[in-house]
């Protein structure tokens, strides 16, 4: 059956768009937007653990300051956030079911504004970054002093790694009753990094927990130098599984699988004088490949006025011309352990 008529024969399309049928579909006809909603119902909460897309998460019991009653949560990041790593120590906005009650489950909408971020990648040639840990204020690198072997290597990329986030490194050397630590510490005295000494069942805890009050302290270290046993000491509720070193390959068994942050409660101390202890799983490496060279510049602050005074465009090598780094080597500006200083630099720098 046709439309037209006699009248549309001059201009048969004349009125088609009046007699077009639009079916409705009000999903498909919605125009789309990038903006997403205030939720301005979110409350504040802290990432203590992540497991297979769920996040252990710590808000506040009340509204009010100085009540300090926590409670944990369980949450799943919102859609918006897919693509937004959310780690330990991240400050999350949540929305939903809040109550912690068991089952419940609340929504990750918002990640705030970190103060620092601790990164790492699977080895020096992947440019991708693996975010680690947010909002840390120190990194307590523990070592052992024999058994596994300490590695000096090692040490310097956390210490570069800390120094490109912003974060205080501290380090704590185990099993000193195994062997002398002062020939290892000797390579990074130049730095001023507090030193923390323990021996078999003979762990400065005092100390260390007046390090860690009112701070967000990171734990790194290889497997099987005591880093879980220290943190166990410290928190006793925390429960972390202890591994043995291999007595063939010398090498310690991961432990730790995840990340985790813990309550550290001084005795006897006020709330305020708490600090949280994160946990991360032993390490055999550290890659460095997202960290510029900048940055791993800034792990060694007691070469900069050398470094400062280089020709401009030096790579500091060994074969770089006019580098003030060979003078003072020459010249016996550097003593051995600053020339190993040195050594360590142009490693990490190729």
């Amino acid at each position: 059956m046709s439309w037209l008529t006699p009248d549309d024969s001059e201009d048969p399309y004349a009125d088609y768009a009046e007699r077009l049928r639009v079916r409705p579909n009000p999903k498909a006809n919605k125009p789309r937007t990038k903006r997403r909603p205030e939720h301005a119902e979110s409350i504040t909460g802290m990432i203590t653990g992540v497991d297979r897309g769920r996040y252990s998460v710590l808000v506040p019991e009340d509204s009010d300051p100085a009540d300090a009653r926590e409670r944990d949560v369980t949450a799943a990041r919102a859609r918006e956030l897919r693509r937004t790593p959310i780690v330990i120590g991240d400050r999350v906005q949540l929305v939903g079911d809040t109550s912690g009650d068991e089952g419940s489950l609340s929504r990750i909408v918002r990640v705030d504004e970190r103060a620092t971020l601790l990164r790492r990648s699977a080895d020096d040639s992947d440019r991708v970054e693996r975010v680690m840990v947010a909002n840390a204020d120190q990194m307590l690198i523990v070592v052992a002093a024999a058994n596994p072997e300490p590695r000096v290597r090692l040490v310097d990329r956390y210490l570069v790694a800390a120094y490109d986030a912003g974060i205080q490194p501290l380090i704590c050397i185990t099993k000193t009753d195994l062997a002398d630590p002062d020939p290892f510490l000797a390579h990074f005295s130049a730095l001023e990094v507090p030193v923390f000494r323990s021996a078999y069942d003979a762990w400065p805890l005092d100390e260390i927990r007046a390090s860690l009050a009112g701070k967000t302290t990171v734990f790194v270290g290889h497997s099987g130098v005591g880093k879980s046993t220290l943190i166990n000491a410290l928190v006793p509720e925390a429960d972390r599984a202890i591994g043995h070193v291999n007595v063939v390959t010398g090498r310690g068994r991961h432990t730790s699988s995840s990340s985790v942050a813990l309550r550290a409660r001084t005795p006897n101390a006020s709330d305020g004088d708490t600090g949280w202890v994160i946990d991360t799983p032993g390490v055999r490496s550290f890659g460095l490949g997202h960290v510029t060279s900048e940055g791993i510049l800034r792990g060694f602050t007691d070469l900069a006025e050398l470094i400062e005074a280089c020709p401009r465009g030096c790579t500091h090598q060994e074969d770089a011309r006019d580098c003030e780094l060979n003078l003072a080597i020459e010249n016996g500006e550097l003593d051995a352990s600053g020339a190993a200083r040195v050594e360590s630099l142009r490693r990490l720098l190729k």
